[in-house]
């Protein structure tokens, strides 16, 4: 196996979920391990029940710290976080699996800041039962925020050679134009640049999605191109910064995995959401940018309805794992690039 596998943490989300599934498949997977060295932060418990659920022959192998792990096929090297003693109810929402799921969450944290591993793959929370154990976050993302912050976060979803950008993300389809400005473009722009320099791309190109069809036809459907998009790619090219746009949302993306762009940035949750997913639903990972390290997720919730049932797909939390493998150690050796100004 390769010397210089990065060590992974691998969290297992919230136990009531199929995360505790996908990661036990993930880790099954042919040729893995010649990638990474995984390690996966659980209770025994948790992983057992897995186990005997899927009626799986694998080895638990607990380890006190990652660099006892011997990171071999056929065997799940773990820290036991010790939270739940015994089997969980699949598909609960619970205090209990809230408080397990970010117990877990929380104790890879705190080895990734050390470098006891190299970057973060999780698997999904669950924000009700987040909310049910009282635990002072709504999901991964603000508590990944909270605890290991460099830059403010941003989502960079892959799929293949398409790299997408959010300006906005969580807010209703009524408020998307309001919250579309100038600022928020100009701000954005920079940090684009600069994560997709943390992946390995010297000079990256960024182009800015359009919100109306046909990038607003001169404001026949529409003015926020003229009015706000337009001035602020303008403004960004003119400081020299490598931005093009906007460009019509029904063929950006496909000139970005063509090759023309680097990276997209789309301006609200679905217009990005949409290209990744229909062009490759189960190979598209969830990147965070701007933390000390990097974190990579599947891009799925924790499907309730179907755990326990041994029917979960785990080619995400695969694409998941390969990600923050290929990426992790550049994105922690250039921790120290600057924002283009």
């Amino acid at each position: 196996m390769g010397a210089h596998r990065p060590a992974i943490g691998l969290t297992v989300g919230d136990p009531a979920g199929i995360g505790p599934e996908i990661t036990v498949k993930c880790l099954r997977e042919e040729g893995l391990h010649e990638r990474v060295k995984p390690v996966v932060y659980a209770d025994r418990a948790v992983l057992e029940q897995t186990v005997e659920t899927l009626g799986l022959d694998i080895e638990l192998n607990p380890v006190v710290d990652p660099d006892q792990g011997r990171y071999e096929p056929g065997c799940i090297d773990y820290i036991d976080c010790g939270v739940l003693k015994g089997p969980i109810a699949y598909g609960q929402i619970s205090a209990e699996g809230g408080q397990a799921g970010y117990a877990y969450l929380e104790r890879a944290i705190k080895d990734a800041l050390t470098g006891s591993v190299v970057g973060l793959c999780t698997a999904p929370l669950n924000k009700e039962s987040l909310q049910a154990a009282e635990v002072p976050f709504i999901d991964h993302t603000a508590v990944l925020k909270a605890r290991a912050a460099h830059h403010d976060p941003m989502t960079l979803f892959m799929v293949r050679t398409l790299r997408i950008f959010f300006l906005t993300r969580h807010i209703s389809f009524r408020q998307i134009p309001d919250a579309i400005t100038r600022e928020g473009i100009l701000e954005a722009l920079p940090f684009c640049d600069l994560y997709l320099r943390q992946l390995g791309i010297r000079e990256p190109t960024v182009a800015v999605a359009a919100l109306n069809p046909h990038g607003g036809e001169q404001g026949l459907f529409g003015t926020d191109e003229m009015d706000v998009i337009g001035p602020a790619t303008k403004e960004a090219i003119d400081k020299g910064w490598r931005v093009r746009g906007p460009v019509p949302a029904d063929s950006v993306f496909n000139q970005c995995y063509e090759g023309r762009y680097d990276g997209v940035l789309s301006l609200y949750h679905d217009q990005g959401h949409i290209a990744a997913k229909t062009l490759d639903f189960h190979g598209t990972v969830s990147l965070t940018m701007g933390l000390k390290f990097l974190r990579t997720s599947v891009d799925h919730g924790t499907a309730f309805d179907i755990a326990g049932q041994g029917v979960a797909d785990a080619r995400g939390m695969v694409e998941a794992l390969k990600a923050a493998g290929q990426y992790a150690a550049s994105v922690r050796d250039s921790i120290d690039l600057a924002p283009v100004v």
